[in-house]
Parts: C-alpha cells; structure tokens; sequence
C-alpha cells in the first residue's frame, strides 16, 4: 500500500506534528508500505529555514525508509494572522500540484493547519482515491479562542469549509475523544470518525539519571525544576506561569522553559520587569536532545489558557514526561485531566487559578506523593505507546484502502 501523507510540519522540526507524523510514519514502513511525505523545509516557528535546507521549488531525500519531498512556500514567524495565512496557502497549492504527479492508494492530510486538509481533498478528487482528515485541533475555532480571529464572514466561512471538509473525507482521525464528540455535535456521522491519541515513544523516552553536569552548566543543581519544553504559543499561558513564579519565595524552586513561538519575547520581557531569578529561558533544542532535558527536571509542566475549546485538547508532552517517570503539573482541563488523574500521573490545576497552581506545586512536591506519581507515570506511559497507537492508525488506514 502507498501512502501520500502532507504535512506542515516534520523533522528536523520538534514540535507535536512533525514527531507524531515521523513516528507513525517510522513503523508504517516497517509493515510493507511505501510513504511518501510532502512537506516543506523545516522553518518552525521563526519562518527561517533551519541550517542545511533552502526554501527550493522541490527536494527530496529518503530519511527511514520514508520518501520525503519538500516544496516551496512563503514563510513567516508563528505569530501575525495574515502572514501566516499566507504561508499556509502557499503550503497547499504546492503540495496539491506536486501531489498530483505521487503514485498512492490513501491520501491523508494532517490539521493543523488546516489548509493541508484542502490540498488532501483536492487530489482525492482529481486522483479518484480515498483521503483522510487527520484531525489534532478544531480549526477555525482555536485560532478564535487565543484571539487571532473575531467572529464574522472569514471565521464562518472557514467553518463551513471545516464541516464540507469533515463530510468528504473517507475518515476522520481525531486525536481526542473530545474532538470526536464535537463532530458528532456538528453532524458527522460516528460511523465516519476514529480516535488515536497521541503517545510515548517509549524508545527515546525512558528514565534516566540527572546529568550533573548539565545542571552545574545551568547553575541549577541542587534545585527543585519545574520544567516546560515546548512552543511557547499564545494557547499556552506561560504568562500566567511567569506571575505565578514571581510569588514562589522558596529559593529551591526553578523553572526551566525551554523552546520558541510567538509568546517567547513577551513571557521573558515580563520576567526581567518583574526582575526574577528563578526561571531559565532556553531555545528549541533537537527532539533527541529531550530526553535529555527533561531527565534534569523534576515536574513536567503542561499548562493552557482557560477557554473551553482547550478542554478536548490533551498536550503531547504529558506522554513524554510519564515515560522518564516525570509527573506531570497540569492545568488542562477535560479528557487530558482524566487521562492523568486516571493513572495518579500528576496533579492538576484549574488554568490560570493562581491560588490552586501554588497549592498543587505544594502537593506536588511532596516525597510520598511524588513517588505515587511516578509509579501512575509507568501506568500511563504504557497505556499510550505510540508503536501501538501507530499499528492502530495503519489499521484504520488500511480498511479505508480496502473499501
């Protein structure tokens, strides 16, 4: 079976997309299919293409056993509503011309963004084979939410395109029980929707023992770390972590972010007004490198704003941090809460409730219930392998192909 899969974003790339494309798409290969990836070079989040790759008309490599082409498109930062619109477009019309000369049998389109779903139904049409929505955020209505789009002509014309879209694919694959129950709400049929969650890679993923010299190179030994490696976007409300940290008077505690996005300049900005030394800003590091940063820290951080469209989102993070044994301080609410509360995985608090932050940073710290955590963390990390997850999704793929 040929796979034509298109996608945003992918390695050299580290954030949630690309790492759960390349590692489904990893054991895929491993089961007598042949993918191929259209993607473009690897820009993310500062719109500049990373070292060694251009911005070319097209370019390919193998990578895996998986045949990756890489297109050209107008690039922006992640922050600034029409540039980014923009670049996504761009994305679709190449990755819709240069996929019409791909031998496949299935077509899947990951979203976001949500433009990849487009150029997927496109050539279903114009190729007459089955297309697949893989579905890991509810588009246009997360863009509202964090306040990059108001409600009006555009954002209802982009939801009605969402809904033809939902209808017109062979499956939807949605990353959360949440998501799936908000289609249904919607009027699509349950028959045509399947969830696969997001997982741990439970190769790179495992516990490890602190290195001590990264910590002294931090000047951050001895300390309790509080650590969130990530996209610092506008749906994450570091800006309210950043408040909460600047009334922690326990010299112990430090927090370590580590990644970029649109917030990053404005979260460190209130951290120098607010003249604090108990946070540790670092730059993107390489997705093999995580596990060796996360290992440093004692709690993983998963927080998002207060909206109610976040209650069906479940950070991918959680699953990384279960994996090394690192609990998880989460203010997510919905099926992510479930899903840790379920498995004594961490603690969580109500996002953007300051008081309960603290109160749950407390608790947290606590030996006998950090140790409980950590044997939740085990629970959790194997119910969610991604190689199992991966096998799921190919399954379904391949019934989509056989009818």
């Amino acid at each position: 079976m040929k796979i034509l899969f298109i996608t945003d974003n992918y390695p050299p790339e580290v954030n949630a997309p690309s790492t759960r494309t390349y590692e489904h798409c990893k054991e895929w290969v491993k089961e007598d299919t042949e993918i191929t990836i259209i993607t473009c070079a690897p820009n993310f989040p500062h719109g500049k293409v990373y070292e060694g790759y251009k911005n070319k008309l097209y370019q390919t490599e193998m990578v895996d056993g998986i045949k990756i082409i890489r297109v050209w498109t107008y690039m922006s930062s992640n922050s600034g509503f029409v540039k980014r619109i923009l670049d996504y477009m761009s994305f679709s019309f190449m990755a819709f011309w240069v996929g019409l000369f791909q031998k496949t049998d299935v077509i899947i389109a990951t979203s976001p963004q949500f433009f990849t779903t487009w150029s997927a139904y496109g050539l279903s049409f114009f190729k007459r084979r089955p297309w697949i929505f893989e579905l890991r955020d509810i588009w246009p209505e997360s863009i509202r939410t964090v306040g990059a789009m108001e409600t009006g002509f555009v954002f209802n014309t982009l939801e009605k395109i969402e809904l033809f879209l939902y209808k017109k694919s062979n499956k939807v694959i949605a990353v959360t029980d949440a998501f799936k129950a908000n289609l249904m709400r919607r009027g699509i049929e349950e028959s045509n929707v399947d969830v696969v969650t997001n997982g741990s890679n439970m190769d790179l993923f495992s516990p490890q023992a602190k290195d001590e010299k990264l910590l002294d190179s931090l000047g951050l030994k001895d300390k309790f770390i509080i650590g969130y490696i990530g996209t610092h976007g506008l749906a994450h409300s570091l800006d309210f972590i950043v408040t909460c940290a600047s009334k922690i008077k326990d010299s112990d505690i430090h927090f370590l972010f580590i990644g970029d996005g649109a917030m990053k300049n404005k979260i460190r900005a209130l951290a120098e007004e607010l003249e604090l030394n108990n946070i540790t800003f670092l730059n993107s590091i390489a997705k093999e490198e995580v596990p060796h940063y996360l290992a440093i820290t004692d709690i993983s951080l998963a927080p998002l704003k207060k909206e109610d469209n976040f209650k069906t989102v479940i950070p991918s993070k959680i699953f990384e941090a279960s994996a090394m044994q690192k609990p998880t301080l989460l203010g997510v609410e919905g099926q992510a809460k479930e899903i840790i509360e379920a498995h004594h995985a961490g603690l969580c608090f109500e996002p953007e409730n300051e008081k309960d932050f603290l109160k749950q940073l407390e608790n947290i710290r606590k030996p006998e219930q950090y140790k409980k955590l950590q044997e939740g963390c085990v629970s959790l990390a194997k119910a969610y392998d991604r190689k199992k997850l991966a096998k799921k999704m190919l399954d379904i793929i391949m019934k989509v192909h056989s009818t």
